[in-house]
């Protein structure tokens, strides 16, 4: 078995507050890297944020506010966020830090150019200021982006180009193989009809604009008029953090990635223009692409006009961070888009958290604080149940959590099949007995409970080792 694990997410642009969906992804990976964490797994969790681009030039002049200071305000509001849903990260990365990215990302170029892969061309298209790429005609409805609901700019430039049409033969075989593994095969096949409709180069650099302030946009190596373009900038990152191109100690002891965790949204950009960059500079692939879906709010994307936006923090607010994560992790699809509404997350957690865990937390140590002198063996070193590890090897992460509940459920009905409460009065010793297995149980569902619900896990873990009912972990809201 390996014992490193390497994790990381999108890095997201700063030009707006997160919401929901950016939530749902740092939930996803930060239950992942915790399982393997508690697998005893060396880890390595990388997020980040993406700053050098037009979108975020462009939220700081509508802010009217000087773009690196708007740029600070926003990653701290990530920062708190990621506080507020307990996201154990080891490393924040800035794609404007010219320290830690700036010359990863040029060494990353030099390998390509050396390569014979980077060329100079005039370029002539369809510009979506929200997606930081060109599109094509037929990616737009009714003239527009369908993400973005806006309508692209038309650009000429002379730019270099990357030779991606280079790599789509060699690509195909390696996502086909599962040497690049895609999950769920919904997308494995998504971006396989993709390669196969044939891969054009793509635009790799942007001429500096005016009004671009300095620090902003990493200049091309050899040719200060042009900055890096979104691929050979923001895609590094998963080996600029780790010292690539600088102090490379982390890089030889974590590369390749274990997994990068995306949205169905930026399926392309990873699974054919990042893996075509490595081929080209000679470096390994990542492992796996985990591609997630979206969240939508009574069957419907969440937008201002309908008036269905649920903001995280206001959840959190209210329900606590555990709460907002076993929703997001029990009751969305890792695989498919999957839908959020407050009376549907009131009900989950009346029914499941302050009905269900909680009442069974406070029966079983109730009883456990009564009964027993000490608290009892705890189950720390033993490894987890193969069908749990299976479902996160997997990516399964609704049905490893089911699997929890499961035992959740089962020992509920144990308590109220044998009922500890009146053996322990008639045989003391026997009642005893089994009110230490009921314990031990709860222990072993504490655990389990770790990568969903970290702070709940500890306090269960806690109340355990001192022997003692915890304070009302869910009450009612």
């Amino acid at each position: 078995m390996e014992k490193t694990f390497y994790l990381t997410t999108p890095i997201f642009y700063p030009n707006a507050k997160l919401h929901l969906g950016h939530a749902y992804t740092m939930t996803l990976a930060d239950a992942l890297i915790r399982y393997q964490r508690g697998a005893g797994k060396k880890t390595y969790f990388l997020a980040g944020s993406d700053e050098n681009t037009q979108k975020m030039v462009d939220a700081a002049a509508k802010a009217g506010t000087e773009p690196m200071a708007f740029l600070d305000d926003i990653v701290k509001n990530f920062m708190k966020l990621y506080a507020s849903l307990d996201i154990s990260y080891d490393q924040f990365i800035r794609t404007t830090d010219t320290k830690v990215h700036w010359p990863g990302a040029q060494a990353l170029w030099k390998r390509l150019d050396a390569a014979g892969d980077v060329y100079t061309k005039k370029y002539e298209g369809l510009y979506c200021v929200g997606h930081e790429a060109f599109v094509t005609e037929k990616d737009l409805v009714g003239g527009k982006c369908p993400d973005h609901g806006t309508e692209p700019e038309h650009l000429r430039e002379e730019n270099y180009f990357f030779r991606l049409s280079r790599y789509a033969d060699v690509l195909k075989g390696k996502i086909e193989s599962d040497e690049l593994r895609l999950v769920p095969q919904s997308r494995k096949n998504e971006i396989l009809s993709f390669i196969g409709d044939g891969l054009k180069d793509v635009s790799f650099s942007r001429p500096r604009r005016r009004g671009w302030p300095e620090g902003l946009g990493i200049p091309v190596p050899g040719d200060d008029s042009q900055i890096m373009y979104v691929w050979c900038d923001a895609l590094a990152n998963y080996i600029t953090a780790l010292g690539f191109g600088r102090d490379d100690a982390l890089y030889r002891e974590f590369w390749p990635a274990d997994v990068h965790v995306i949205g169905k949204d930026i399926l392309r950009f990873h699974a054919a223009i990042w893996p075509a960059m490595l081929l080209s500079a000679g470096l390994p692939l990542p492992k796996t692409i985990f591609v997630h879906g979206f969240i939508t709010s009574g069957g419907k994307k969440m937008s201002k006009t309908l008036g269905n936006i649920i903001d995280p923090e206001e959840l959190i607010e209210t329900y606590g961070t555990d709460a907002v994560r076993y929703f997001l992790l029990r009751h969305i699809s890792p695989f498919e888009d999957g839908d959020i509404t407050r009376e549907g997350f009131k009900d989950a957690y009346t029914a499941n958290l302050t009905n269900g865990l909680g009442n069974l937390v406070a029966r079983v140590m109730k009883l456990a604080e009564t009964h027993l002198g000490e608290s009892v063996a705890r189950p720390e070193a033993a490894p987890f149940p193969r069908e749990y590890s299976d479902m996160f090897d997997m990516f399964e992460l609704n049905r490893a959590i089911d699997f929890v509940w499961g035992r959740i459920q089962a020992l509920d009905e144990r308590i109220t099949r044998e009922e500890p409460f009146r053996l322990v009065k008639k045989d003391p010793e026997r009642g005893r007995a089994l009110i230490g297995e009921l314990v031990t149980e709860l222990y072993w569902i504490a655990r389990l409970l770790n990568p969903f619900m970290p702070e709940t896990s500890e306090i269960i873990k806690r109340a355990v080792r001192e022997n003692k009912k915890p304070e009302n972990l869910f009450p009612r809201v």
